[in-house]
């Protein structure tokens, strides 16, 4: 059974992460970047400027609501995962230091796709019956395409909710307890015989704490969020920074090979990796995967915020896309690289790889630093797709009555993903996040001209006003 569902998945996947899906995620991507003048460049300094000006600003939000920042907190908080740090590894070692170069690409595109998710939602977004502001693709769908389209809002839902056990929550779980397995056998501290009860007790403690954060509604998780977030990244950057600069005399060497590895990647990994699609494949797939860009999920957070400036919220799509991968992703990339940890080219690999070029940097102690980093990573993802979810179930199921039952559900999951071996559910989720992706596309495409219309309409406007 399992064999025929790898067969399955393997076929799905190469379906959905084929020649087609790489077409329509970055064409989306270029169509949205001309029909908005490459707001993400040209508007690049207003966005950065508009949103961490506004991450210093106190503010409280109206009942039913977060603030601006504790949107983006919690849109983050999702993005900023597991995938910055297994997603990467994996992509270097399937498509080679190559595929770094491909992430960054589809990030400078994907900049304007999340832009217009979040406008959008914003734009589309409504009052639920509990008095919530909820929104996401399923309502840009519902509220900007017209009913002859709810069918493609309804599979957008579905899939949602079919992803964030595995994507949201199992995997996340399964790398915490990896994580803090690894710490613990590398400093002696427990015997391996101990490990499965300990992964047990972690996975209920886990879903303990998923389930006081989700339950408390939206203004406990973007209070969490808000407090979580900040200083897990910077924690992480302090980090990588120091790897970076304690191999800096290999920097350029490296920054070679991510160049010249996108097009000549056989030259860089022995020949074994030989495919400059394989190469492209993975860094867009694991940089979707790890930004979000183009699945929507981000813009079901950002529809929570207690702002009426759609345009100006969307920055906020802008800066995340910029933090977590050309940032965040890039010094995962330059740690493992630089760090000079033998890297399995051709083979699996995953946030092992990324803790071993710490290690290599700093010595067996890191260890211990990059697991807590790693299980704040997991856990704020963890809160951030629940989220998604519980929005996803409330629009298949016409009513917020089964939200609490999910939540109890999705938080139970979490002990699931510390006890079972997830090796097959790490590509069942690359699969459903492209299947995500698909209606999504669809309504960024057919709306594309809305969000160059508001985009005109700010800037002629109150955003001219701003920057002057």
């Amino acid at each position: 059974m399992i064999e025929w569902v790898r067969l399955v998945n393997g076929a799905v996947n190469d379906f959905v992460w084929g020649v087609p899906a790489m077409v329509c995620i970055l064409g989306v991507g270029l169509l949205l970047s001309v029909r908005t003048g490459f707001l993400q460049i040209r508007r690049f300094p207003y966005a950065i400027r508009t949103t961490i000006g506004r991450m210093f600003k106190k503010k409280t939000a109206a009942d039913g609501a977060m603030t601006p920042f504790q949107a983006v907190c919690t849109a983050l908080a999702a993005t900023v995962g597991t995938g910055n740090i297994a997603g990467v590894a994996g992509a270097i070692a399937i498509g080679g230091p190559g595929a770094v170069f491909w992430m960054w690409c589809s990030a400078l595109l994907g900049m304007c796709t999340k832009y217009a998710e979040v406008t959008l939602a914003l734009h589309f977004r409504q009052r639920s019956a509990g008095g919530n502001w909820t929104g996401g693709p399923m309502y840009y769908i519902k509220n900007g395409l017209g009913r002859r389209w709810q069918w493609l809002a309804v599979v957008y839902s579905l899939f949602g909710v079919l992803t964030v056990f595995g994507t949201g929550n199992a995997t996340q779980v399964n790398t915490i307890v990896t994580a803090i397995d690894a710490a613990l056998l590398q400093h002696g501290a427990a015997a391996e015989s101990a490990l499965p009860m300990l992964n047990l007790i972690v996975g209920i403690l886990v879903a303990m704490l998923v389930a006081l954060v989700l339950l408390g509604g939206i203004k406990r998780i973007g209070s969490v969020a808000e407090k979580l977030v900040p200083f897990m990244a910077l924690f992480y950057v302090v980090l990588a920074l120091g790897v970076v600069a304690l191999n800096a005399p290999r920097l350029p060497g490296v920054l070679a090979a991510i160049v010249g590895g996108a097009f000549q990647p056989g030259a860089f990994t022995g020949g074994v990796v030989g495919s400059v699609f394989l190469s492209l494949k993975k860094g867009v797939s694991r940089g979707i995967f790890s930004n979000e860009a183009g699945l929507g999920t981000g813009s079901i957070a950002h529809a929570c915020a207690d702002t009426q400036k759609p345009v100006k919220q969307g920055m906020f799509g802008i800066f995340e896309v910029f933090a977590d991968t050309i940032v965040i992703c890039t010094l995962t990339a330059l740690v493992i690289l630089c760090s000079g940890t033998p890297v399995p080219y051709g083979g699996e690999a995953g946030a092992e790889l990324t803790i071993s070029g710490f290690t290599a940097a700093y010595g067996s102690w890191v260890s211990l630093f990059t697991m807590v980093a790693l299980c704040c990573f997991a856990f704020s993802t963890i809160i951030g797709w629940g989220l998604y979810g519980s929005t996803c179930i409330s629009y298949l199921c016409r009513t917020e009555k089964v939200i609490r039952p999910f939540l109890v559900v999705y938080s139970f999951v979490a002990i699931l993903g510390a006890t079972v071996d997830l090796g097959l559910l790490w590509s069942i989720a690359e699969t459903f996040n492209g299947l995500m992706a698909i209606p999504n596309l669809i309504a960024l495409l057919l709306l594309s001209g809305t969000v160059a219309r508001l985009t005109r309409e700010f800037f002629a406007g109150q955003g001219a006003a701003e920057q002057k």
